[in-house]
């Protein structure tokens, strides 16, 4: 597997500002409405459990937000008691790159060695949907 095969990246600029776009971001209850791998999903003892919309498989994650650097990573997996911090999201104020009153959005993804190829491209082209998905959410909440 090559050093571009270990990591994605996705982003978009949002009409909102940047604090709420990452309580959106931050909110369980929200993930189910843009997370392709956790559709439906529903706050459960500290972690948030939803299907995939790919082979209907339940995914239990679990966030972890960082408020004062606007950053929120989601372990991720099958077992609640084996979860593995493998998506970030950041929020960018739209000031830091020349678009004031809005925010640049991003979801990272890095690969885990035990991933197949099928696999990560299923993530991958998942990311690219979920962006828009993000920003047409993060975008509808703050009207």
């Amino acid at each position: 597997m090559s050093t571009s095969e270990l990591v994605h990246c996705v982003s978009s600029l949002c009409s909102a500002q940047p604090d709420h776009a990452f309580a959106y971001l931050a909110d369980p209850d929200r993930l189910g409405e843009w997370s392709l791998g956790c559709w439906r999903a529903r706050a459960e003892d500290g972690t948030v459990r939803g299907s995939s919309l790919f082979d209907g498989g339940e995914a239990v994650v679990r966030l972890i937000p960082v408020p004062e650097q606007r950053i929120v990573d989601y372990e991720v997996g099958s077992d609640p008691d084996r979860l593995v911090r493998r998506i970030s999201a950041r929020v960018v104020p739209g000031d830091d790159v020349g678009a004031a009153g809005s925010s640049l959005v991003m979801l990272t993804a890095w690969r885990e060695g035990s991933m197949d190829d099928e696999r990560w491209h299923r993530l991958v082209v998942a990311h690219e949907a979920e962006i828009l998905l993000l920003r047409h959410g993060i975008e509808r909440s703050a009207a």
